[in-house]
């Protein structure tokens, strides 16, 4: 074991009390990533001199008593859709330019920056984030720690591959469509969407407010302690909220008690795998019997919103590759440049309609939600499945949204949620537990999914990968 098993909050106190050196810290995540990049490909770029330097930096302040921020020399990654400086965003595509200068930072990264995290490099993606799994023409495919045959999941699939064995203690994601909670289901990891504008967003996505910055990690407390970090408004972000109403770091010694739970098993139209469906119940059953919840089976009362939902993502792939040309495009994944042929014929009253959709799911959510404080559910109703696939073999539909109806309606109503692990099945594979909560409920949400994690060891077990 070495500090790369630790999560933040470990290393921070190891820090305080000087017997834990942040140098030590990004020295043991790099030979992580040196040991096991080779067999996931979570990593599209790493900066492993630039990171040194950050850690004997935040070294001596540590060492002076003067650390800088709450994530001072922790190590931490960076999804490769959020501007960094110093290093180019190329968004999984060919069709990006690698050319600097390279002078800005997204808001969330500019925050871990100032909160003196050590930034080790960026995350792969596949192109333009457009999926639910993690491989693309320029960056190949991103697999499974449990099991590097399957798919890590995505879009923020490098992310969660990386957090999962220790190759950085934090990393930040993004999900349009549940691209920070798919892959956490898939790795046994932990990741939070928050409400949407709670976290900046800089430049905008092409896929508008359904698209979220979150914080991908292994434990809870981590997520809610990045969570803390980066929820600050930036001018660049018109959307962007004001500051948190409560700290989640502080919110977490709350717990579930006494909340009003929901546990919707299928949201009234999933089918579910069996093993995934009776782990899921099991954590549920949990929230009640130790946590002092009470908990309902109960959905909320909506029909699948998957061809909305299509409306608005292919449109969206449309305008990504506005710019591009016929030349390039060819080079790019054949299953992106389709749907957004597809997206290009939206109309406008298509696209409003989709929008009226969207906007009756969110009332209806907010109803839901004067009744329960919080909506659980499966992450996911299946298992990670073979690497470089958008979908199981055999499946019956081409499309990744197919397969990830517990995540999409909640980019719609742009609710936070998080997803925890909550066990493994026979053949060894994570499964996920969704908490869902009303809009500006985040701290909430990660309190109750922070109390199920101390009364369980899912989050204790060590991938395949590391032994």
């Amino acid at each position: 074991m070495t500090t790369a098993d630790l999560s933040a909050t470990e290393l921070l106190a190891g820090y305080r009390t000087g017997e834990i050196s942040p140098v030590q810290a990004t020295r043991d995540s790099l030979d992580r990533i040196e040991a096991f990049d080779g067999a996931v490909n979570a990593f599209c770029l790493v900066d492993a001199d630039h990171a040194l330097a950050q850690a004997k930096d935040s070294e001596a302040r540590w060492q002076a008593g003067e650390p800088i921020g709450p994530l001072d020399g922790v190590p931490t990654s960076i999804k490769d859709m959020l501007l960094t400086i110093g290093w180019p965003t190329r968004r999984g595509s060919t069709t990006t330019s690698p050319d600097g200068p390279f002078e800005v930072d997204g808001p969330p990264v500019a925050r871990v920056r100032a909160a003196g995290a050590v930034l080790l490099g960026k995350n792969t993606t596949p192109e333009l984030a457009w999926k639910g799994v993690t491989d693309s023409p320029s960056g190949g495919v991103t697999t499974n720690p449990w099991d590097p045959a399957l798919t890590a999941g995505g879009s923020s699939g490098g992310s969660a591959a990386a957090v999962g064995l220790g190759m950085g203690q934090l990393s930040l994601g993004t999900d349009a469509g549940g691209s920070v909670r798919i892959p956490a289901a898939f790795t046994g990891t932990v990741a939070h969407k928050p409400t949407y504008g709670r976290i900046s967003h800089y430049p905008g996505s092409a896929f508008g407010t359904l698209a979220h910055v979150g914080p991908m990690t292994r434990t809870v407390a981590d997520t809610a302690l990045l969570h803390d970090v980066v929820s600050q408004p930036d001018t660049r972000d018109p959307w962007a909220f004001d500051v948190p109403r409560e700290s989640a770091v502080e919110r977490l010694a709350g717990g579930a008690q006494g909340l009003r739970i929901a546990f919707s098993p299928t949201l009234g139209y999933v089918d579910v795998d069996p093993e995934v469906a009776a782990l899921v119940a099991e954590a549920v059953a949990v929230f009640s019997r130790e946590l002092g919840a009470t908990v309902e089976t109960a959905d909320p009362g909506f029909v699948d919103p998957i061809e909305p939902f299509h409306t608005l993502w292919f449109a969206a792939a449309a305008k990504s590759l506005e710019p591009i040309g016929a030349e390039a495009r060819r080079a790019m994944d054949p299953a992106l440049v389709e749907i957004a042929e597809q997206g290009a014929a939206v109309s406008a009253l298509d696209y409003l309609g989709a929008m009226a959709v969207r906007n009756e799911l969110g009332t209806l959510m907010g109803a839901f939600h004067q009744q329960y404080d919080l909506l659980l559910t499966p992450t996911l109703p299946i298992t990670a499945f073979e690497g470089g696939r958008e979908v199981p073999d055999g499946w019956p539909n081409p499309r990744w949204t197919s397969w990830t109806p517990f995540t999409y309606p909640f980019n719609m109503t742009q609710q936070p949620a998080t997803s925890v692990p909550c066990g493994f099945t026979s053949a060894g594979l994570p499964v996920g537990l969704q908490v869902v909560g009303p809009r500006h409920a985040d701290a909430t949400v990660l309190a109750a999914a922070h109390a199920y994690q101390q009364a369980t060891e899912h989050h204790l077990r060590r991938p395949a990968l590391l032994g």
